[in-house]
């Protein structure tokens, strides 16, 4: 039988260990990919990996409290936000409001817009590149002619001024949510290729002008990216993480235990 990610959010929320247990496996090496992204690095990401667990190990934890559709890479999209809120942060040594970004790139495709804002979320251009599908060099060509126009905005600039307040723009755009704005099957649609070119039209009139949303698109973008290729977190690598959630190993056959697991 196939455990689903909606069978994995109603145990979670039930407190069942069999959700935990899933959870941990497929869902733990998103979020060490994520810190080691967003964090400085080092062993404070156990830590704060540590403080992402205990708050979702809380009851009535709003990660698991919902079932949009495509729930796995809505509820990864739910995880990364989940994880950045643990991160501490500083404020940059030359602050720029979101605002002023969008302002200064008004003037963008929304693509454009895409390339630029990825790099408040410190994937280069050659990631960049993959995400958007395009050549690296082409994103470096768009990131100048962005970094160009927040010049003309701002008194005091430098080259890396928008990776520099990443945290801070992407906390503005998260919260800047308006009735208008996409779900994130809508940007899956896209993403998959499922979307008609009307319908392509219709979501870009609006994101094209909304920052919110371009966030989330380049979120949903990343999650699909987080999710391609990942390997499960199996046997005594994830048994600290069964201690942290207070959950048990699930205990295999005594047959298993004899012969492994290959048997």
């Amino acid at each position: 039988m196939i455990y689903t990610c909606y069978e994995m959010i109603r145990d979670c929320r039930a407190g069942r260990a069999e959700g935990w247990r899933y959870f941990v496996s497929n869902y733990v090496p998103a979020i060490r990919k994520l810190l080691a992204r967003y964090s400085h690095g080092g062993a404070a990401d156990g830590e704060v990996l540590e403080r992402v667990l205990a708050a979702l190990r809380k009851p009535g934890s709003p990660l698991f409290q919902s079932l949009e559709p495509a729930p796995e890479r809505w509820f990864v999209a739910e995880l990364r936000q989940s994880v950045l809120g643990q991160l501490g942060s500083t404020a940059a040594e030359m602050e720029i409001e979101l605002e002023t970004v969008a302002a200064a790139l008004e003037p963008l495709t929304l693509v454009e817009k895409q390339a630029a804002w990825l790099e408040t979320m410190a994937y280069s251009s050659q990631e960049t590149g993959v995400l958007l599908r395009m050549a690296p060099a082409t994103v470096e060509k768009i990131r100048e002619k962005a970094a160009e126009l927040v010049r003309g905005k701002v008194d005091a600039w430098r080259r890396t001024l928008l990776a520099e307040n990443g945290a801070a723009l992407g906390r503005a755009a998260a919260a800047a949510a308006g009735a208008e704005c996409l779900p994130a099957k809508t940007f899956l649609d896209v993403l998959d290729g499922r979307t008609t070119w009307r319908g392509r039209e219709e979501m870009e009139q609006h994101v094209t002008r909304c920052w919110h949303c371009i966030d989330h698109f380049c979120r949903m973008a990343e999650v699909v990216e987080l999710l391609r290729g990942a390997q499960p977190l199996d046997g005594p690598e994830a048994e600290p993480y069964y201690k942290l959630l207070g959950i048990e190993a699930e205990k295999r056959p005594a047959w298993k235990r004899l012969f492994g697991s290959g048997a």
